[in-house]
């Protein structure tokens, strides 16, 4: 059973509507095979975190060109570092991405509405103390277990997962 769903996830990659699926087919083996150099990490928090190449202003304008070209819609930019300023505080690079696709979240929040706390997906992009530059979200396994997405939303899910892992890839290489 469990080789069935699995093997449907992946064929489903070949049939996600055109929002989530440009250039799919040219990126999955690029994907692939970025994996073995991308660091990528989950922690125990839920966020899956990606080196970035890049400094902050530049992955973050990259995440957004990037996020569009796919579909996605960007609802909000928030720039940390400029509120701190703004309060004469300072703070290392620091931006938020709140983004979405209702396609994708409609169906997660109809299986449990309590998931559009979550919703839409937000990217953190930050410098860490050492200077490097990081990509983070949410993984949609921690979202499925923290609001115990069982039995429905599953397509939606691995949507989520493959659009998020291959933007998070092309962002910050």
């Amino acid at each position: 059973m469990k080789k069935v769903f699995l093997t449907l996830s992946v064929l489903s990659l070949f049939v996600l509507p055109a929002y989530a699926t440009k250039g799919l087919r040219e990126n999955a083996q690029n994907a692939q095979d970025s994996n073995l150099r991308t660091e990528r990490t989950v922690h125990r928090d839920g966020i899956t975190k990606v080196k970035s190449t890049y400094n902050v202003s530049e992955t973050a304008q990259r995440f957004e060109s990037i996020a569009r070209e796919k579909g996605l819609k960007i609802i909000a930019k928030v720039d940390h570092k400029a509120g701190a300023k703004s309060v004469n505080q300072q703070l290392r690079p620091t931006q938020l991405i709140i983004f979405g696709n209702p396609a994708v979240g409609t169906p997660l929040m109809q299986c449990n509405q309590t998931l559009a706390i979550d919703l839409p997906q937000k990217a953190l992009i930050w410098e860490d103390q050492q200077g490097q530059v990081w990509l983070g979200y949410n993984s949609p396994k921690y979202l499925s277990e923290s609001h115990q997405i069982t039995g429905c939303g599953e397509q939606s899910l691995e949507k989520l997962n493959n659009t998020l892992t291959l933007l998070s890839q092309e962002v910050t290489q």
